[in-house]
């Protein structure tokens, strides 16, 4: 037998028994393995075979764990050290089902997979189950069938204070709604929110059992996962809920969601430890530190107990420790994030398998979409933020580009050179950039340039017309005081007698209550409220000097403005930050007075600003390989923020006394469009396509089917990239349905860009307009209903029928009535022969 295969059994031999599983009798229970096609070894015939004892000549020996009952309980199929445990997937499954076994494990002793046949896909392990374990599994049986059949309208979680809205004739009364809902504050699911719920049902119609949603910071993954829950729950699908964030404040912002959406219906509870409260409740919040800590979660809990478990921030809490929390219970799996990772992107598993199964079984452990079934690259759902800006519920930046001329330097390629006398009195050069700012290069001339340039250039409230709240993003805890210290000195000559050293506050771990700090400036009570207008609710505090503590997660709607002022290398890094800004918010629902809320009407954020002093957004748009291979983080490091350890007062180093002051600053508005971090997926396929040699050659000849045939053969679907039609759409962000060929077409320049659906109605309204000229009187009507009649199914139907009764309670009707007979039928007929309608399907 060969090496790899020999040293792969008895690494699984090894893994059985420390999951508890027995090759003989012992005091603990009879054994519950059998090898060799059911033959129970003895001690005897295990001597006889030594270390090498897998060898028979039969061949590799699959095992056959048993039930406390003695029956066939899971099929575990072994495979060599060099082979992906997935290549025995179906020979397991046929001798599985020949042993009437449900399970079935997959191994080569440094990578598993778990599998449930009646569930799902094969998902990995970092261990293997106990017998417990699975029985728990066992037991469990959801009814998926209900789960997929459940009609989820908007108002499926409604947050309100007046249940008896539906009753209600003002609300009843359709063209009153709109004022109803706005005066009662009634919280419907958005449509897309709506979508990510169908799409975990046609998930689990599908037979999965793990989904990843990717949303956009402040797209509502709280309210979402609310409406999973309950969908869960409701249909029998799950008995408890697992809901877990890494970080205390998400805690208590994930647990009073929770109330506020289900308290008429489910009962959610924060697991704090020696307290049982948690099985009376159907929803459990709580970090995964508090079940990590002397592995309270094996101790304390049963695998069974949680039939759903969602992971709040999933790129961040299932690295390291926090994934044996993770995969610990049973059940349907949920990720949420706005930035997962995937450290699989341009790695060969098969080569790394073999020369370092170790870090290729790191690697998949690490993976955000392995991990929820997605290893296509394509999450259960995804809402990015060009999505939700597009659709008016994120805003994007105004990025304000300031550099000193310290910074200029450093940021150049040939970095800062100081020159220095060493021990020996040699004059020695030594250079500096970005990277080694308030590391090893420091200046307090440079910080104190960054602080006046953001209070000089900083958003004003809106109703108070203070500095708006603010973060200020540092390198270190020692770089945040520092910078604490600058604003709070600045602030006082600027604003005197009114904050006394409260306009800025540190918020890193060093700092006693900072977790409590972060709660008040979300609910504007942080060192108060109401400086400078009695009748206003906001912080007085106006800046939170932070390192990582308020990266991820954290949602304060009213953020008027964030400070980059610490060079950042990591994509997912920068996505979160910009992140803490894109949230809308209304000012004026924090004044107090009804009064002059009324006179003040509506005062709505329109962006952010984000001021960069290490051109960070230059980097992302024009540096950044997002093609390289991702590094692993050190072992047992999991996935960290920017560091926040604490770092001795005085630090050897180069301390600048030169004078420094911004000598560039441009304030530049981020289109609809996105940044380029939001729209890298289609440049990726947009690189494939020019790079190719034969493609520019047959678009220009005009031969399109031959081209459009060579791609759906030879690029489209490919495990390399797995560049899909759909999600090269999705990445596109346009509101209609771009055929491959428009695509091709953009990327040669063929075309300068892709037309909107409204802008393509316009065209085919031309065209009818230019055959029927219809009197300038019937024109806005006929416009009116031609885009009706295309985009409108309803009102299509109700047309093709003649059910014209039914155009009372159409919002075109009074349009279509308006139009002589001879258009009423001309222009569904044109449409029906010229204008294909699938152009314009969404």
């Amino acid at each position: 037998m060969a090496e790899k295969e020999a040293k792969a059994r008895i690494k699984i031999n090894k893994l059985l028994e420390e999951a508890g599983w027995r090759f003989f009798d012992s005091e603990a229970g009879k054994a519950n393995i059998l090898l060799e096609n059911n033959v129970k070894l003895t001690n005897e015939k295990l001597k006889e075979f030594g270390e090498d004892f897998e060898k028979t000549q039969n061949g590799f020996i699959d095992f056959l764990l048993l039930d406390a009952q003695g029956f066939p309980f899971i099929v575990l199929e072994a495979k060599a050290e060099d082979k992906n445990p997935l290549f025995g997937k179906e020979q397991a499954r046929r001798y599985a089902e020949s042993q009437n076994c449900r399970f079935v494990i997959l191994s080569n002793g440094n990578i598993h997979y778990f599998w449930d046949l009646k569930r799902g896909n094969p998902h990995i392990l970092s261990r293997f189950p106990s017998p417990d374990t699975v029985k728990g599994y066992a037991d469990f049986k959801p009814d998926k069938n209900r789960l997929v059949a459940e009609t989820v309208e908007d108002d499926y979680i409604v947050l309100t204070q007046k249940p008896d809205y539906k009753t209600d004739p003002s609300y009843i009364n359709v063209e009153s709604r709109k004022s109803y809902i706005e005066t009662n504050k009634l919280r419907f699911l958005r449509k897309y929110q709506l979508n990510a719920i169908k799409a975990i049902q046609n998930a689990v119609k599908e037979g999965k059992d793990r989904f990843l949603f990717e949303m956009a910071t402040g797209t509502g993954k709280t309210l979402v996962s609310a409406a999973v829950i309950k969908l869960f729950l409701r249909t029998g699908n799950a008995r408890r809920v697992l809901f877990l964030v890494d970080r205390l404040e998400l805690e208590g912002q994930a647990y009073n969601a929770f109330v506020a959406y289900l308290k008429n219906d489910y009962k959610a509870v924060i697991y704090k430890e020696n307290r049982d409260n948690w099985r009376k409740a159907e929803i459990v919040v709580s970090t995964v530190q508090t079940f990590l800590a002397k592995n309270r979660y094996k101790r304390l809990f049963s695998p069974d107990d949680f039939d759903l478990v969602i992971s709040d921030e999933a790129h961040r809490s299932i690295g390291g420790n926090s994934r044996a929390v993770f995969e610990y219970f049973i059940g349907y799996k949920l990720g949420l994030t706005a930035t997962p990772k995937d450290y699989l992107k341009h790695i060969d598993t098969a080569e790394l398998g073999e020369n370092d199964p170790r870090q290729l079984e790191r690697r998949l452990l690490l993976d955000t979409y392995k991990t929820f079934g997605c290893e296509n690259g394509e999450p259960t759902f995804r809402y990015s933020l060009v999505d939700g800006v597009k659709d008016g519920f994120l805003v994007n930046p105004v990025v304000v580009d300031a550099r000193t001329e310290i910074t200029t330097q450093l940021l150049s390629d040939q970095g800062y050179t100081i020159t220095t006398q060493n021990d020996d009195g040699e004059e020695i050069e030594e250079t500096y950039f970005q990277r080694d700012f308030e590391r090893k290069f420091f200046s307090e001339n440079t910080n104190k340039a960054f602080c006046k340039a953001f209070l000089d250039n900083a958003y004003r409230d809106p109703i108070s017309g203070e500095i708006g709240k603010t973060i200020v993003f540092c390198v270190s805890q020692n770089h945040a005081a520092k910078i604490t210290q600058i604003l709070n000195e600045m602030a006082h000559k600027m604003f005197p007698d009114k904050y006394n050293s409260d306009f800025a506050i540190q918020v890193t771990s060093s700092i006693k209550d900072s977790q409590q700090f972060t709660i008040k400036f979300t609910i504007n009570s942080l060192s108060g409220t109401g400086n400078f207008n009695p009748f206003y609710k906001t912080s007085k505090t106006r800046v939170c000097v932070t390192v990582g503590m308020m990266t991820t997660g954290y949602d304060c709607p009213d953020i008027l403005n964030l400070c980059l002022m610490r060079p950042i290398f990591s994509p997912t890094d920068f996505i979160q930050i910009k992140g803490r800004g894109t949230r809308k918010h209304n000012f004026a629902n924090e004044i107090i007075d009804p009064q002059l809320k009324a006179q003040i009407g509506e005062k709505q954020k329109e962006n952010f600003k984000m001021f960069d002093f290490f051109a960070n957004c230059e980097y992302f748009e024009e540096k950044f390989n997002y093609d390289e291979v991702l590094k692993l983080p050190r072992f047992g490091s999991g996935e960290s923020s920017p560091s926040e350890v604490r770092e001795p007062f005085e630090i050897d180093g180069y301390t600048s006394t030169r004078p420094d002051q911004i000598t560039r600053i441009e304030h530049s508005v981020v289109g609809p469009d996105g940044m380029k971090i939001d729209r890298m997926y289609f440049e990726k396929f947009e690189k494939k396509i020019l790079e190719h040699p034969v493609l520019k050659e047959q678009a220009e000849a005009g031969k399109w089917d031959e081209l459009l045939d060579y791609v759906e053969k030879n690029i489209l679907n490919k495990p390399e990239e797995y560049f899909t039609l759909e999600k090269l759409r999705s990445s596109i962000q346009i509101d209609r349905r771009v055929s491959m060929r428009e695509i091709i077409e953009k990327i040669f320049g063929i075309i300068p860009y892709f037309k909107t659906k409204n802008e393509l109605l316009d065209e085919e309204f031309d065209k009818f307009d230019s055959r029927y000229l219809p009197k300038e009187e019937y024109f806005n009507y006929a416009k009116t209903v031609f885009k009706a009649y295309i985009l409108d199914a309803e009102f299509r139907t109700i047309i093709d029928n003649k059910n014209f009764a039914l155009l009372n309670v159409s919002p075109y009707g009074e349009a279509f009535k308006k139009l002589p007979p001879d258009l009423r039928n001309a222009i569904p007929e044109y449409i029906k022969d010229f204008v294909p309608l699938n152009k314009f399907v969404a």
